[in-house]
């Protein structure tokens, strides 16, 4: 995994620092996205009370230090289709996909989610259904999708959509030192297929779920360690991938994660899952709408996740 992480490093210079006139209307109440092209940061204490929107070649570079701040408000009302914060990759006319790289949010409370996505940002599966229709799609979705985003020192407040979801595609995302709470209706932290090479390292998730606390879906060499779980009687993290789901062929397996040195507290009695590899293997209903194929989930609805190493995790 390292030596894949160091080839694919993007060099990029920061964004210079926002202006006071950008800094302003990042403070305005709204629930239109305020869009991020420079970095920004807060003086301690401040609220930004409105979704933010990084996006592109805009959002290369770019920082937001919210020094203990906060970012939404808790009447505004948050989805998957309308995130606290969206780091995405955006398309060209041309059909090109643009991503943003090498940017950074650190110090803050975030009220909802963070969202993270790359090809099909446009709020569609065509594009993903049509190239995972081909050989190569893994790459093809990585590259589309954003890289090298730190999230650092953070509260993520769930509110009913996943706190933190990883796209498609998406690579080197690292969380650390930040505390995730609130709600979900699904897991506290989803990644999602073909991502890849992806950290969350010690942080303290209290989520209240209502599946496990962490999905690896058909994602890869991603580093999860020094972590601390309550999990209200819920399962950990599962490995699977979801074979087909809208029609899109999985091509990558949940394999070659490392989940080292994480505590769980809360487990179910009766069955305390925490960590469990090939979750699924192929049993939804959906398994076969990617059929036809001769690769991936198309020809082969099971998991197959190998080569992970999971060892040293406690039950407290």
């Amino acid at each position: 995994m390292l030596s894949w992480l160091v080839s694919s490093l993007i060099t990029y210079p920061p964004a210079p620092a926002c202006s006071a006139e950008k800094h302003q209307q990042a403070m305005q109440v709204s629930d239109e996205p305020f869009r991020l092209d420079c970095s920004l940061v807060l003086v301690e204490g401040q609220t930004i009370p409105r979704p933010i929107l990084i996006e592109g070649p805009p959002g290369r570079g770019v920082g937001l230090n919210c020094q203990g701040g906060t970012v939404g408000r808790r009447d505004l009302s948050v989805s998957t289709a309308r995130p606290t914060i969206a780091i995405r990759s955006r398309k060209t006319a041309e059909g090109v996909w643009e991503r943003p790289h090498s940017l950074a949010v650190r110090n803050c409370t975030v009220l909802g989610n963070i969202r993270i996505f790359g090809m099909g940002a446009d709020g569609g599966y065509d594009d993903l259904r049509q190239s995972s229709r081909l050989p190569g799609h893994t790459k093809r979705a990585q590259a589309a999708a954003p890289t090298q985003v730190w999230l650092d020192n953070l509260v993520l407040t769930g509110r009913g959509s996943i706190p933190l979801y990883i796209g498609t595609g998406v690579t080197a995302v690292s969380l650390t030192n930040s505390t995730l709470n609130g709600s979900s209706t699904a897991t506290a932290i989803y990644l999602d297929a073909e991502s890849r090479g992806n950290t969350i390292r010690d942080n303290r998730i209290l989520t209240r779920t209502a599946r496990e606390m962490i999905a690896i879906d058909g994602s890869a060499h991603n580093l999860i360690t020094g972590n601390r779980f309550d999990l209200h009687g819920k399962p950990g993290i599962f490995l699977y991938r979801n074979c087909g789901e809208r029609g899109v062929v999985r091509h990558q397996t949940p394999s070659n994660n490392t989940i080292t040195g994480n505590s769980f507290t809360g487990a179910s009695w009766l069955r305390p899952r925490l960590v469990v590899e090939n979750a699924r293997n192929g049993s939804r209903s959906y398994c076969r709408d990617d059929a036809g194929y001769p690769f991936g989930s198309s020809v082969d609805d099971r998991d197959n996740a190998s080569g992970n190493r999971i060892q040293n995790n406690s039950r407290n």
